[in-house]
């Protein structure tokens, strides 16, 4: 697989809270979104982020048991580290981590930062954000846009580092030859909505974008758009896949996606 990764403060935030990572050579792509006052939110998500990679690449196999179980530790690394620093307390972060398995792409996301695939059938979510809205607001029955409204729709209701246990939504992905991964933060995707990210990631309409380029040109259209949050994108495909085929109609089934 091939992968690139950029991140940016954004307009707004003084520093970037965000880390991501890319191991092409393990099938290993990781982001999280820190939160937490001073510099907590920074050393969470890097701390997360390292913490997955260390007990994947440990590990010696990859399957979706090694991801869950890189994904827990990550939590108690978290949990460790805030309470024993006062200046932490309090802090955490979001996390979505893609493993490339025998079985296709296991992927796991806690919080709010996403996973999307791109196919012959267009964009769409594979993961469910671990938010207010999601698990309060909708059940409620409030309409869409007293939700895109609502002091609460912000607000997560689960994070590396809340505490325990913790809730890992999991899926599996079976990607076609020419699909193309998507991994981003709140700062793109609460920004920038989707058919717009679909015509960037696109291209030209032939698919000779290059990762780099399609990913630099995400975080310059939520940075056009305010940048109010920091922005991280990492793009993951298959090595020489072949173009994307044009599309008539888009369509937003989960149908090629299985939880786990």
């Amino acid at each position: 697989m091939e992968a690139f990764a950029a991140t940016d403060k954004g307009c707004v935030r003084s520093n970037n809270e965000d880390y991501c990572l890319v191991q092409p050579e393990m099938g290993l792509f990781i982001l999280a979104d820190g939160m937490g006052g001073a510099k907590a939110g920074e050393r969470a998500s890097r701390l997360a982020v390292d913490t997955v990679s260390a007990a994947v690449t440990s590990a010696g196999r990859r399957d979706t048991q090694v991801l869950l179980s890189a994904v827990e530790e990550a939590n108690r690394k978290v949990m460790a580290a805030a309470n024993s620093d006062p200046n932490m307390e309090g802090m955490g972060t979001t996390l979505v981590a893609a493993l490339e398995t025998d079985d296709g792409v296991a992927i796991a996301s806690v919080g709010d930062s996403r996973a999307y695939i791109l196919d012959e059938k267009g964009l769409r979510a594979i993961t469910q954000d671990q938010t207010w809205v999601n698990d309060v607001g909708r059940p409620l029955g409030l309409d869409e846009e007293s939700l895109r409204s609502h002091p609460m729709r912000h607000v997560l209701t689960m994070a590396i580092g809340a505490g325990t246990p913790l809730a890992i939504n999991y899926y599996m992905v079976r990607p076609s030859p020419a699909a193309l991964l998507l991994i981003c933060s709140d700062g793109l995707h609460g920004v920038v909505d989707r058919s717009r990210m679909e015509e960037i990631l696109r291209g030209n309409g032939n698919g000779s974008d290059s990762l780099e380029q399609k990913c630099l040109r995400l975080i310059e259209e939520a940075k056009n758009a305010g940048g109010p949050d920091n922005i991280t994108a990492v793009l993951v495909r298959a090595a020489n896949a072949p173009d994307l085929p044009e599309v008539s109609e888009h369509q937003a089934s989960l149908q090629d996606t299985q939880p786990i």
